[in-house]
């Protein structure tokens, strides 16, 4: 009798082999190194240290921290945050629901005019964006005009992550809907209020959550167009790592992280229903 030859059974669940070591090396453990520096002191042992650090920078407990120079960098990020998110959804859900409703065939040949400038190199287009603010005479003029300079530097970068969702949202929506609030005697006004935009709402808190929370870390816009002027959260844990005191950097990190994740899970960016297709999944 001869015995059978082995052959390895090929499965498309294997295709994921590779994204799940990229997933363990690059995700899980650079977390757990975070965790790990966050509640251990020098000599490795479990402590919360820097939580009271965090909390107890000058000494007064919550009242040193609510005056600390951590907890105002915290309010300047999430002030620049809002801004910039709340600016975007003003400029982007026009622009989208343009798009999305021109009697064009191909609509994605407009949406590309907005997606090109993401193709050119992120420094570089933040430093042409400071050579305009030079030319305007806004460049480092007045710590008032940096942030206003940060602000519209979030809105440049993530602009694209607004309109993207809130185009893919507007375009799946029921046109038979809005012609039902016509027939019952709504106005145009009217039925984008009350069909249109409640529609759309997936697309919106899509696009903000991806507006708002990595306009919280981008510091590299906040250095080139404000010298340095400005500092948010990100350039904060920044300045930790750099200075060698990866712990204090480590608890940091960790609770911005904590805020993503709440953040996301408030606005239901964890549910896999209209959530995906707001991202841009079906886009193309």
């Amino acid at each position: 009798m001869t015995k059978a030859k082995f052959r390895p059974r090929f499965s498309r669940k294997m295709l994921a082999i590779p994204y799940g070591l990229f997933l363990l090396v690059f995700v899980v453990v650079p977390l757990f190194i975070v965790l790990y520096y966050a509640f251990t002191n020098d000599e490795g042992k479990f402590t919360f240290e820097y939580l009271k650090v965090f909390f107890n920078e000058n000494g007064e407990g919550l009242k040193g921290f609510f005056s600390s120079y951590n907890f105002k960098t915290i309010m300047r990020s999430f002030f620049i945050s809002v801004m910039s998110t709340i600016i975007c959804l003003l400029i982007a859900y026009p622009i989208a629901y343009i798009i999305a409703n021109c009697k064009l065939k191909n609509k994605s040949c407009l949406l590309l005019l907005f997606i090109v400038p993401m193709w050119v190199n992120f420094v570089l287009r933040i430093n042409a964006l400071k050579e305009l603010f030079v030319w305007l005479g806004i460049y480092n003029k007045s710590n008032a005009w940096n942030i206003v300079n940060t602000i519209i530097g979030m809105v440049y970068d993530f602009l694209p992550f607004m309109i993207l969702p809130i185009y893919t949202t507007l375009i799946k929506i029921d046109k038979s809907y809005l012609e039902a609030a016509k027939d019952l005697g709504a106005t145009p006004a009217k039925a984008f209020i009350k069909v249109t935009l409640p529609l759309s709402k997936a697309g919106i808190i899509s696009g903000a959550s991806m507006v708002f929370l990595p306009s919280m870390t981008n510091y590299v816009v906040s250095n080139y167009l404000t010298s340095r002027n400005v500092k948010i959260v990100g350039k904060l844990i920044d300045d930790y790592f750099t200075g060698d005191l990866w712990h204090d950097g480590s608890f940091i990190a960790l609770l911005l992280l904590l805020f993503m994740f709440l953040v996301t899970w408030l606005t239901g960016g964890f549910k896999e229903d209209d959530q995906s297709v707001a991202r841009g999944a079906s886009l193309w």
